[in-house]
Parts: structure tokens; sequence; C-alpha cells
């Protein structure tokens, strides 16, 4: 098949091919005697793989590790894919439970009325993580340290 229509089967561009190519993703493809790029047809299937991958958020590197751990047939099951999936959730579950602290922040400053942030970082009731900030220090009161910034979770 040619890169056109390989492109268009998979729902990428012929930039992304040959990118994807450059990466070592995607093997070189044999050409024609004109220097047209001849795919075979399981690049479709690689194609969307990758595309897949990157959607469950991993990276392009993340991407050629996994498509290369899948090439060793030797190694334990749990060396290739299983690992490196328990590990992306892992990253994927904290960035919910930052995600949610973050989203609960922002309905408490919808629900606040914070419409200018200057001006809510000067009300008591404002629920954004730099009010410490806009407290000056005194001299019976020292400044007090920044606040973690939204999202952060202390873990034990």
């Amino acid at each position: 098949m040619r890169s056109g229509q390989v492109a268009a089967a998979a729902g990428v561009n012929q930039q992304t091919l040959r990118y994807y190519e450059r990466r070592g993703l995607l093997a070189e493809p044999r050409r024609t005697p004109g220097g047209h790029r001849l795919y075979p047809a399981d690049a479709i299937t690689r194609l969307r793989v990758i595309k897949a991958a990157q959607r469950l958020g991993f990276t392009l590197q993340e991407v050629a590790e996994l498509l290369e751990a899948g090439t060793h047939r030797h190694q334990p099951p749990d060396a290739g894919l299983r690992a490196r999936v328990r590990t992306k959730l892992t990253e994927v579950e904290a960035r919910i439970a930052d995600l949610t602290v973050i989203a609960g922040t922002l309905r408490q400053a919808l629900t606040a009325g914070c419409a200018d942030l200057i001006e809510c970082s000067h009300q008591p009731a404002c629920p954004l993580p730099f009010t410490e900030l806009a407290v000056p220090a005194t001299d019976d009161a020292p400044a007090r340290p920044p606040p973690e910034p939204v999202g952060v979770i202390r873990r034990a």
C-alpha cells in the first residue's frame, strides 16, 4: 500500500508516517523503482496501536519501548506490557486525584464569586491557594510560607 492509503486507513497524515519511521516506530518500507513507499498491510495495525497507546497516555518513547518489549518473547509476561501498564495506571490515577483537587478549588472559586484574581486574593473566603501570599508580614506575625501548588497531594 502507498503512504497515502496507509495514512488514510490508520487515521494519520503522511508526515506522521515519516516521523514514525525516523523514530523507529514504523519500519522503513520498501520502495518502488520510482521511489514511492510501499507499506505492508500490517503497518495500519501498528499505526493504530501506536495512536491508541498515545491516547492512553503513553509517550512515543514509551510506545517504542512497549513495541520493542513485544518483540522479545523470551521475557517473562510481566516484564513488558503489564508492568508498564501498571505504572501508567498509577500515574493516571495520581493525575486524576490532582485534577479532582483542582476541580474542587475551581468550583469553590465560582461559588465564592471570584471575578478578579487580585481582588479575590484579598478576600478571606477566596479558595484559591494564593491567599496566604496576599497577607503581608507584620512585626508580630511573620510572612507565611507559600502554599503548595493546587493539585499537589502529599503522600504518606
